[in-house]
């Protein structure tokens, strides 16, 4: 569990003229390493997995394998509505060398507690990765309640959860539930300090997409308990975790890639750019962390 602490990056998938922009992608995979991401997370639905392709989805793990060359961990992307699709996915990430695997909860299909259950042992038990279950309510209507937790902790390679509930009150019933070594990272940027002082290890982050320093640096002063470089470096992050929402993301954070001349805007239908006003406020919050 110690390797996956700290700030780890929701990658988000560069396009180019509608298909997956290779280069672009290895070259920020790289840049996020020199910046001091401890962690990546390709294709999760920040990296818009539900509109890439099985194959260009594949690919995009396999290139954040191959760039990243161990030096840090990888948790792939593997999630779908489709516990078949899902299964797919997280046995290709296990043999291309993945550290874990990241399944999303199913998504409109709203199973209850038992189909959340009976999902993840079949992953689980399909794949001899470490999972992480990803519960975010926006996206998906039904989560995993605490006691479903504590049941799905009980298997072996359940590694823990992305937490984007932003419910405080869960890092610590989810530990006294399921157990010390339950791996539990925030997926939500603006509640991250809170989380981490309520029990959590780390945060996987949209933030960090265009921060990645000053998201490492944070984590890293939270280890050393250095809480007024902590507050400092929230209090300048806190008006980009909220821009980075105020359109519909990735389209936000994929603007702000594209100011620091990391890659183009370009997303994939549904999706489209961000709007004027969404983008100034973007501009603004990166003006008030430095960023530009």
């Amino acid at each position: 569990m110690d390797r996956f602490h700290g700030s780890a990056v929701a990658l988000i998938t560069p396009f180019a003229d509608g298909k997956v922009d290779e280069k672009a992608y290895a070259d920020f995979i790289d840049w996020q390493i020199e910046q001091g991401t401890h962690c990546l997370v390709p294709v999760g639905t920040t990296g818009e997995s539900p509109t890439v392709t099985h194959e260009e989805h594949r690919r995009c793990i396999e290139i954040c394998l191959e760039v990243t060359a161990g030096r840090v961990p990888v948790i792939a992307g593997a999630g779908s509505n489709s516990t078949h699709e899902a299964t797919a996915l997280a046995q290709f990430a296990q043999q291309a060398g993945a550290d874990a695997a990241m399944c999303v909860v199913p998504y409109y299909n709203k199973p209850n507690q038992r189909g959340l259950y009976a999902h993840f042992r079949a992953i689980h038990d399909a794949t001899d990765l470490p999972i992480l279950i990803y519960s975010v309510p926006g996206r998906v209507v039904s989560c995993p309640s605490v006691e479903t937790l504590a049941e799905l902790a009980k298997l072996p390679r359940i590694l823990g959860i992305k937490d984007a509930t932003a419910d405080l009150s869960l890092p610590e019933q989810q530990r006294a539930a399921c157990g010390e070594d339950f791996l539990q990272l925030s997926g939500e940027d603006a509640t991250v300090v809170p989380y981490l002082a309520a029990g959590g290890h780390g945060c996987i982050s949209v933030t960090a997409n265009i921060a990645p320093k000053l998201c490492s640096e944070m984590h890293e002063a939270w280890k050393r308990r250095d809480l007024e470089r902590v507050d400092a470096i929230n209090r300048s992050l806190m008006p980009l975790h909220k821009a980075l929402f105020a359109d519909t993301s990735p389209s936000p954070v994929k603007y702000a890639a594209t100011r620091l001349g990391l890659c183009g805007p370009e997303l994939r239908l549904p999706m489209v750019e961000a709007s004027d006003d969404s983008k100034e406020a973007v501009d603004l919050a990166m003006q008030h962390a430095g960023l530009i």
